[in-house]
């Protein structure tokens, strides 16, 4: 089972949204089944699902200190992808969540404030260990500060090539337990997210095989 731990020190980055958005674009894209993780406290993710009528992506409630009994046994339960919300701040606890991810996804606003506090959350993921990549979030259609935060962050680590962009569709659809695949699977936001997930899954099976010696894990 492959482990997408989301991380970032700034609250508001969408690691909420990117975490729902990611496991129902996995199980769309037949890379499932995929299961759901909150370790944030506020809940957030775990109320989206308890509004949701879909059953996939599965929840599975579990405790930080309880994360890698739990995460071994829905790798036995045969869950192929678990996405892991945490809260936004950068304790101990968010570290021991990190050593149980394959990847970490840093969402990241182009915004001078979001940028300056990514440093702290890359320095978690590299004592940790762990391969990270960023997803520039919330941005605004051809501006050039989305163009200026891809260029700082790709100094730290790769960027999804896959730019999500401000708009309503994604709160709006968050609402009743949606993702925007699910609310309007061809539209634009739909697209965003079929490539931002074809893009983690790549980085996650590359550095699987790096870390296996060049096999891929079964």
């Amino acid at each position: 089972m492959h482990v997408i731990v989301l991380a970032s020190q700034k609250g508001g980055a969408g690691k909420t949204t990117l975490a729902a958005h990611i496991a129902v674009a996995a199980e769309a894209a037949g890379d499932g089944p995929a299961v759901l993780i909150d370790t944030d406290p506020q809940g957030s993710l775990s109320a989206w699902w308890n509004a949701r009528e879909a059953r996939a992506p599965a929840l599975a409630p579990t405790s930080i200190a309880e994360l890698p009994a739990k995460l071994a046994a829905l790798a036995s339960a045969g869950y192929a992808i678990a996405v892991v919300d945490t809260p936004p701040a950068i304790t101990e606890a968010i570290s021991a969540v990190l050593r149980s991810a394959d990847l970490v996804l840093i969402p990241t606003r182009p915004s001078p404030h979001d940028l300056r506090a990514v440093g702290s959350t890359v320095a978690l993921a590299r004592a940790a260990g762990k391969p990270f990549v960023f997803a520039v979030t919330q941005a605004k259609p051809n501006a050039r500060l989305t163009v200026q935060a891809v260029a700082a962050l790709s100094e730290h680590g790769a960027v999804a090539p896959a730019i999500v962009h401000d708009r309503v569709d994604y709160a709006g659809s968050m609402i009743d337990g949606r993702t925007v695949q699910e609310t309007d699977a061809k539209g634009r936001s739909a697209a965003e997210m079929a490539e931002l997930w074809g893009f983690v899954k790549a980085r996650m099976t590359k550095s699987t095989k790096a870390r296996n010696g060049g096999k891929e894990s079964r």
